[in-house]
């Protein structure tokens, strides 16, 4: 170590002594700033400081080949107005070599999280994969911008893909950085997707008509595949998701209370079926009772085939219903519910949602029947005017 006034001209002619592997040559200016000289010509400048706890501590600015001393003497006097603010440069500079890709994050921090914490967690999966990772996985998280997350989305969408498949990998990648600030991953005050407005979506309304549903039900009757049709009627009369029938247990059967206990739902909670008088006599009537454990087993593996694909897709084209969907018999069931006059908070606690904004769905329903109820006053009073 040597002391010296460093000035450009000191420091452009620098050079480690003979017999030397490096010199550093601290300046008698500024505290603690000096320039490292390595034997290979190798010039590079410093600052030391004390953190808080009373460690001396140093830190590089950069090489004097390509920042300039004055340059170098600015980041060193920022330095040290850090520390005495109580900051540590070293450990921020540290910190911000600990920010991962969005690649790296995904794998190593969120993954496995949303394992633990989430059923569908597979297909989170492979929209993140496909569509976010692909677009930005090798940028850092404090790298990621506004502009990237809308180019993705309109990419996505110059694809053909629909406005909603668009959607969700930003409403992704919100949840990963929300979680990575959380969990104390740096340089992320502001979440770039945040503010990126979505593309609007068009909620699909597809209800039975009373001719469809006798079409429906006409070709379930004659299908080759009882056990499969008595699970898609089972569908249509308690406007249960598919899992939730497929996957059914008789231990979880009440048909004297007329319940069905969904031990996991889509919410993560249990849930209870309300089954009426039709869904108790078919379930009374299925040949598994007691003999398997599930309501639907199969005939080959004894186990539930929680799908349904082919028997429905047989099902709807007979029926000439090939634009509907399974889900669509939930929708049609809460449709006759509300068409009925049930109250849209019964219809949610029928459906299981945990949230009444989903239920809003049908509040157009519920309308015209409250529309088609005030009707009947209008004409009560019609024929009592006419009959005077």
């Amino acid at each position: 170590m040597s002391h010296a006034n460093l000035t450009a001209k000191f420091v452009l002619n620098a050079a480690c002594p003979a017999g030397k592997s490096k010199i550093e040559y601290v300046d008698t200016n500024l505290e603690g700033f000096f320039v490292e000289v390595h034997n290979s010509g190798t010039k590079t400048f410093y600052q030391r400081y004390i953190d808080s706890h009373r460690r001396q501590r140093q830190i590089k600015i950069g090489r004097a080949n390509v920042l300039t001393l004055a340059d170098a003497r600015k980041r060193a006097i920022q330095i040290k107005a850090d520390v005495s603010l109580g900051k540590d440069p070293k450990q921020a500079k540290n910190a911000l070599r600990e920010i991962p890709t969005l690649n790296e994050f995904f794998h190593q921090r969120y993954l496995p999280y949303v394992k633990q914490s989430k059923r569908s967690w597979k297909t989170d999966e492979a929209v993140i994969r496909l569509h976010l990772l692909s677009a930005m996985g090798k940028f850092y998280l404090d790298e990621i911008t506004a502009q990237m997350v809308v180019k993705m989305m309109t990419d996505m969408r110059a694809a053909g893909y629909a406005n909603g498949t668009c959607n969700r990998p930003v409403i992704f990648l919100r949840y990963m950085l929300n979680l990575a600030s959380d969990w104390g991953i740096p340089n992320l005050e502001r979440n770039p997707a945040k503010k990126v407005q979505l593309f609007e979506e068009t909620q699909r309304q597809r209800f039975l008509s009373p001719f469809e549903m006798r079409a429906l039900i006409n070709a379930l009757e004659n299908d080759e595949n009882v056990q499969a049709a008595k699970a898609i009627e089972l569908l249509l009369l308690t406007g249960a998701r598919r899992n939730e029938i497929t996957q059914a247990r008789w231990e979880h059967m009440n048909l004297q209370q007329k319940t069905m206990l969904v031990p996991l739902s889509k919410s993560g909670k249990p849930r209870t079926i309300s089954l009426n008088k039709a869904a108790c006599y078919l379930i009374s009537k299925l040949p598994s009772r007691g003999e398997s454990p599930w309501l639907f087993p199969s005939p080959i593996t004894g186990r539930p085939c929680p799908a349904l694909y082919y028997p429905w897709a047989r099902v709807r084209k007979r029926a000439g219903l090939t634009d509907l969907r399974l889900h669509d018999l939930r929708h049609s069931y809460a449709s006759n519910l509300v068409n009925g006059g049930v109250s849209l908070y019964v219809v949610q606690q029928l459906l299981g949602h945990t949230n009444p904004r989903t239920t809003q769905r049908y509040a157009h329903l519920e309308q015209e029947t409250l529309a088609k109820a005030a009707e009947v006053a209008a004409e009560t009073l019609k024929r009592a005017v006419d009959q005077r």
